[in-house]
């Protein structure tokens, strides 16, 4: 399978991910034969949501105090609003995602979790999609913003990104080719 013996890291917060942007693209790296990994601050459980209604909960498979961009051959970073806003706080978080980029593998990212790249300073000169809210902050960052369902941008790493859950067939479909 196009994934087979890869491990993808999956950075969250500890809540506020939407689940659809994490468990659809879950799914779609296993499907593809990798093994995803969920990577967040504490060990424990992580809490998703449906929008703003809580939903399920998964749990933590590595700690950022323990996640090393060595570990793993591409990363993936969900959105959620609170999500995405904890995440670019963690300073643990934002050297992980700078040592993927400077490794050269590969980042997919969706709605609000681009706020970490943000933060890590890896998305000037950049080509990439997002909720539109967050369009102004990427400009600001040196990206180039554009509406478009799934953007892959073949950079110094690859980035593969998408705006919102109704995007996820397209940006599963770009993520597990950039991954292989």
């Amino acid at each position: 399978m196009a994934l087979t013996n890869k491990t993808i890291a999956f950075l969250v917060g500890p809540e506020g991910i939407e689940q659809a942007e994490l468990v659809q693209p879950w799914k779609a790296v296993t499907d593809a034969g990798g093994t995803p990994q969920l990577v967040s601050k504490e060990e424990g459980e992580v809490q998703a949501f449906n929008h703003l209604t809580p939903a399920d909960t998964f749990p933590v498979d590595v700690t950022l105090a323990s996640a090393s961009a060595d570990q793993f051959d591409a990363l993936v970073l969900p959105g959620g609003v609170a999500n995405g806003d904890q995440v670019r706080t963690f300073p643990e978080a934002v050297s992980l995602v700078k040592d993927f980029a400077a490794a050269g593998k590969p980042i997919a990212v969706i709605c609000h979790g681009g706020w970490v790249l943000i933060e890590a300073g890896v998305v000037g000169g950049r080509t990439l999609t997002s909720w539109p809210s967050l369009q102004t902050d990427y400009r600001n960052a040196g990206a180039t913003w554009v509406d478009q369902e799934v953007v892959v941008d073949d950079g110094p790493f690859t980035l593969v990104s998408s705006r919102k859950p109704d995007d996820l067939d397209a940006f599963d479909r770009e993520l597990v080719k950039a991954f292989e």
